[in-house]
């Protein structure tokens, strides 16, 4: 079996652990659920005929107050970039982690994960944002952690990426 940690990186309340959540346990808890420091999860899950065992580390959300520990990013073969599809500025959040992941890691595989897909009237994120995003080159997934939209579609398609690096 091949193991393999991903880092789940974004702001604070951009759905980070409901998205885990969901991936790992088919769940969605409507009560917000703070961060402190990390929480690791576990999935296994064969693609492309491999068996491969995720190890999901959802950090801290980060703003002014809280920055995320680039020492945990260490050993990471991927990442996961949330964005609040809710909140615009979200978005200059998870690319400025980019940088700093980047920085801290090198390239390796990554996507970013539009959440809050089903809230379609609060929904705030401008479509040239999405093709800016798509026109690096960069995986781009519209998300609901509430309803699964896309969630097992992402978490696959950089373990893909990942195997294939």
């Amino acid at each position: 079996m091949i193991r393999k940690k991903i880092c789940m990186l974004g702001a604070f309340a951009v759905g980070k652990t409901s998205l885990v959540e969901r991936f790992v346990k088919s769940i969605f808890n409507a009560r917000y659920q703070t961060s402190l420091g990390v929480k690791i999860d576990k999935k296994s899950l064969v693609v492309r005929d491999q068996e491969v065992e995720l190890i999901l580390w959802d950090l801290a959300g980060e703003d002014e107050f809280m920055k995320v520990r680039l020492s945990y990013l260490r050993g990471a073969a991927g990442f996961l970039l949330v964005v609040d599809g809710t909140r615009p500025g979200t978005l200059d959040t998870a690319l400025a982690l980019r940088e700093k992941a980047v920085a801290e890691v090198g390239e390796v595989p990554f996507a970013f994960l539009i959440n809050k897909a089903d809230l379609g009237e609060e929904w705030r994120m401008d479509a040239r944002d999405m093709e800016r995003l798509s026109g690096q080159g960069w995986a781009v997934f519209e998300t609901s952690a509430k309803n699964g939209r896309g969630v097992e579609e992402a978490f696959v398609a950089l373990t893909t990426e990942m195997l294939e690096a």
